[in-house]
């Protein structure tokens, strides 16, 4: 297939703006594979901020991590992505978000459209220009509706002469299929 599915999209955006040594932000470690894929990216100098409000998530991503001898350029953060500004002061050069609940897990627990938006504004402060934010929404449950509304018209007001959004998504497929809202940061605020 010439078109890339959505998650392996997702990581090839990341690729093309992380560096070594550069700060990055998962903004729901899930089971731990963005995590993971990040601090590869990132490398020995490099550091991961990553979020989850499961613990589940956070030791499933901390034992990927493990296996991986990659833990020490990862914090691990038990707290939702709302609440990054607290945790995150330097620049970053990406984030990701897995938007939706976490596969094999609680249904109930999902990302609302309030919470992504206050972490993205957050992020947007933090961003370097030419970084990006790569939101996958997964949008087939209870609430994912309203949570892609909202952000469809939070990225919509974005200035463009302050930030480039991208939408990718494949129009033909049933029930739902996620897609990819990607934020590039054009010029500081």
């Amino acid at each position: 297939m010439i078109l890339k599915r959505v998650l392996p999209f997702a990581k090839e955006l990341l690729a093309s703006v992380v560096e070594k040594g550069d700060s990055v932000v998962d903004a729901t470690a899930g089971n731990g594979h963005d995590t993971l894929y990040l601090a590869d990216l990132v490398g020995k100098n490099g550091h991961v901020y990553a979020f989850d409000v499961q613990k589940e998530a956070i030791q499933s991503t901390a034992e990927k991590l493990k296996l991986a001898n990659l833990s020490e350029q990862v914090s691990l953060i038990h707290d939702g992505h709302e609440n990054l500004a607290k945790y995150v002061s330097g620049q970053v050069s990406a984030a990701i978000f897995n938007l939706g609940y976490l596969p094999g897990s609680s249904h109930e627990i999902v990302t609302r459209g309030a919470s992504t938006i206050q972490a993205i504004e957050s992020l947007l402060h933090l961003l370097k220009v030419g970084g990006l934010i790569v939101l996958v929404v997964y949008h087939g449950h209870e609430g994912g509706k309203e949570e892609k509304d909202t952000l469809m018209d939070f990225v919509q007001q974005l200035p463009q002469s302050y930030a480039h959004v991208l939408s990718y998504q494949f129009v033909n497929q049933q029930n739902d299929p996620p897609f990819i809202l990607a934020i590039e940061k054009m010029k500081m605020s």
